[in-house]
């Protein structure tokens, strides 16, 4: 989460002293909210034809796309404050979904497709909303790794993969500490905390009968080498989903299968975290398996989440 940062960078010429650090209690948010909304409230709303000029000039780059971008963005921020409302009370921080929220804001400004003739705010809307969801879902993640322990297992994937193609299979356990200049308990302790990150008890699958270990390993597989094929089987099916799927689509399925936490969500939750219906959340899922199933890599989605 946010937590440190500023609330936003886009008030021009001022922080909003909603940051860094907070006070006891819910006063200091109160009043950094406060103090913010104020600062927002200033600026002056943009007609649709300035809107266009400002993103043409994003386009462009350079200082002035930066200036335009800001503009943009400051104007919008009111948007994001509406949106995080939505979102109180569901473990995260006021201050931290407006903070989401304007990293979402920027996004769409950056990415607004002004030849189509949206309006921004209805371009944006996704954008923030998105940012925001993520936040929300982020909360009810099992194990928040350190940044050191990251990094070691993102060594542990590189190394492996180039001993891969060094060896022309998969190395053992002993091969792979000594490439890593570990012992293989150092290795082992690694893994251990790569494993904690993705439950592999979830059920999945049609009937939500199959348990996701069950499609992954089998008696021949080292725990070593699935510890680590998981993380690169889960980097290679949000590659999938990204280049098939919407943004919304997406993130419903990460959170119903816990492809990014390892926490698998009910479509109620699902329906919480994105305010909408069971029934419609059911639809978006369904959708999204359709166009997966015209996917050429959809085998490397089903060796994850089951068959659909």
């Amino acid at each position: 989460m946010c937590g440190g940062r500023v609330v936003t960078e886009q008030v021009e010429g001022k922080s909003v002293e909603a940051r860094k650090t907070r006070r006891s209690g819910n006063s200091f948010e109160k009043d950094s909210v406060g103090l913010y909304l104020q600062e927002i409230g200033r600026i002056p709303l943009l007609k649709p034809d300035e809107e266009v000029i400002l993103a043409r000039t994003i386009a462009s780059g350079g200082p002035a796309g930066e200036r335009a971008k800001r503009k943009l963005v400051q104007a919008n921020l009111r948007l994001v404050v509406s949106i995080a409302k939505k979102y109180l009370n569901r473990g995260v921080p006021f201050l931290d979904l407006i903070q989401e929220g304007s990293l979402g804001l920027i996004r769409a400004a950056e990415k607004f497709e002004y030849e189509r003739g949206y309006k921004f705010s209805t371009y944006a809307y996704w954008w923030i909303r998105q940012a925001i969801t993520r936040a929300v879902a982020s909360q009810a993640r099992t194990v928040r790794l350190p940044v050191h322990m990251v990094e070691k297992i993102n060594k542990v994937k590189k190394i492996r993969r180039d001993l891969t193609q060094q060896l022309s299979r998969t190395p053992n356990p002993a091969e792979l500490a000594e490439a890593l200049e570990l012992s293989e308990d150092e290795l082992e302790a690694i893994l251990r905390a790569a494993r904690r990150t993705v439950s592999l008890n979830i059920s999945v699958g049609k009937e939500e009968d199959t348990e996701l270990i069950h499609l992954i390993d089998d008696a021949q597989s080292d725990p070593l080498d699935v510890s680590i094929d998981r993380e690169t089987m889960r980097e290679e099916v949000s590659e999938l989903l990204s280049r098939n799927l919407t943004a919304r689509e997406r993130d419903i399925l990460q959170l119903r299968f816990g492809l990014s936490d390892g926490q698998q969500r009910t479509l109620d939750q699902v329906g919480r975290i994105f305010d909408l219906s069971r029934e419609r959340i059911r639809q978006i899922q369904a959708k999204a398996f359709r166009k997966l199933r015209r996917a050429r890599q959809r085998q490397r989605l089903q060796e994850w989440i089951g068959t659909f």
